[in-house]
């Protein structure tokens, strides 16, 4: 479960961001929970300028995020929500999001090329990807999505004793693997290029989601995650 002293501080993050956006947390209209949680990854690296993520309608950022970007947990009634993520250039990607109290989903936009028909000429549309909770964990674990285009990589971490252990990401699927250190950075490569290091501190999940960037390298964001994950 998430304490109440986590939720009063992802409340004090997001507000700002979502006043008047109706049954998210706003400033002058707040009042009490509960609350449930949504994460925004943008793996999207089609198209051009700026991601919008907005929620029944309403932008969660005006200005928009980049390639790459993570937010904290964005705080939302239980209920559920009209989600759409979109792009110049890229087909608009659309989900409906019910949200649990005190749990967070992450929602992954990506990019996809979508093949040419009779009818419609060949074009980028973007998928969402949707990790969902699982129990808390009270170890220290790194949980691998990709969806990078490949449709599988090897990813290796280097762990405290100085050797390198790998393991196979599927497209669209999850792989896990124990962090066997407390503190420091988890160092990672991904087919014997380096990534990201994952900054390691307390138990739980560290999650490391794999993408394209515009010229086909492989990217990683990463962030902490008091639950597993598991691709959707």
């Amino acid at each position: 479960m998430i304490s109440k002293r986590r939720i009063a501080v992802l409340l004090m993050v997001v507000m700002p961001w979502l006043a008047g956006a109706g049954d998210v947390a706003s400033g002058q209209d707040f009042q009490p929970g509960p609350f449930g949680f949504v994460r925004l990854l943008n793996a999207v690296s089609a198209g051009g300028g700026k991601l919008d993520f907005l929620v029944d309608g309403q932008p969660v950022r005006p200005e928009g995020y980049q390639l790459g970007n993570v937010t904290g947990g964005i705080a939302l009634r239980p209920r559920s929500y009209q989600i759409l993520i979109r792009r110049d250039g890229v087909t608009a990607g659309r989900t409906q999001l019910t949200v649990v109290a005190n749990e967070t989903t992450t929602l992954v936009p990506f990019a996809e090329q979508v093949p040419a028909t009779e009818h419609e000429a060949a074009h980028w549309a973007i998928r969402i990807l949707r990790l969902k909770p699982h129990p808390p964990v009270e170890s220290r674990t790194a949980s691998f999505v990709s969806v990078a285009r490949q449709p599988a990589l090897t990813v290796a971490i280097r762990q405290a004793n100085g050797k390198w252990e790998s393991l196979e990401v599927k497209r669209l699927a999850t792989a896990r693997a124990p962090i066997r250190q407390a503190r420091g950075y988890l160092p990672v490569r991904c087919n014997g290029q380096p990534l990201s290091a994952i900054s390691v501190a307390a138990t739980g999940n560290f999650v490391a989601v794999l993408y394209d960037d515009s010229n086909g390298t492989i990217r990683s964001a990463t962030y902490q995650d008091y639950q597993y994950r598991s691709a959707d």
